[in-house]
């Protein structure tokens, strides 16, 4: 049985706990050492391992403290080596590349954003669970089966940013970057719609834009959309 636990999901930091209760993982050490010790009660020797899907600090700041807790962190060689640091607890995988921690295995896959080489993943337990985690993209090309848990950003609404940007609230430059990589409800739900939610369990809508998104507004479509339970973490 799958459980979820979102400790941070902003443009401040992001960090999940997974566990199909047998394996718990770490997705993200985006926020202060500290913040995740209470996150996880203290429990850190329970962690089996971080993935990282690349080197923003609101993805990855507090992994030398997770190294130092004798935690092992997968990411892309391109993540790694925009970090740079030198660790043997830095494990380095491949896009379409399945590797396996514990009870889960997990496959790595490419996605789109303007950092060096990211990385979304694929976790799927040894019950027939699959869980897909993205975040920091602007387009997921691949179409996934059998889903059950799906965690995946949903940063802003073309509608918002564009009226933010006419209020002048947001300046012009913001949109290119922003639809060039990050994912807004308008594409989430172009996704969704191609990909087959027959098995899922729960939707969870992350990395909100602090002035570009409505999470009300955004769980209720989604909600729409799908027919599914959908949480937006604060």
């Amino acid at each position: 049985m799958i459980e979820v636990t979102a400790l941070a999901s902003s443009s401040k930091g992001n960090c999940y706990r997974v566990t199909d209760g047998h394996t718990p993982l770490l997705l993200e050490c985006g926020i202060n050492y500290r913040e995740i010790q209470k996150g996880l009660e203290f429990k850190m020797s329970e962690v089996a391992a971080c993935l990282v899907t690349h080197e923003h600090g609101d993805h990855c700041k507090a992994i030398k403290d997770v190294m130092k807790a004798g935690i092992d962190c997968y990411m892309s060689e391109g993540t790694a080596g925009a970090i740079n640091v030198q660790h043997h607890r830095i494990k380095k995988v491949k896009a379409k590349q399945q590797f396996q921690i514990g009870t889960w295995t997990i496959l790595p896959f490419d996605v789109q954003h303007d950092v060096s080489e990211p990385l979304g993943f694929l976790l799927a337990n040894q019950a027939g669970e699959k869980l897909l985690f993205a975040t920091d993209t602007y387009y997921i090309r691949y179409k996934f089966k059998g889903i059950t848990h799906l965690l995946v950003e949903c940063n802003y609404s073309l509608e918002i940013l564009n009226e933010n940007i006419m209020n002048g609230k947001v300046p012009p430059v913001m949109k290119k970057r922003l639809i060039r990589s990050h994912f807004s409800l308008e594409n989430v739900k172009d996704f969704l719609k191609e990909n087959d939610l027959s098995k899922v369990q729960e939707i969870w809508l992350l990395h909100l834009s602090d002035s570009n998104s409505n999470a009300d507004q955004f769980k209720k479509e989604i909600m729409s959309l799908t027919g599914n339970v959908v949480y937006v973490p604060g």
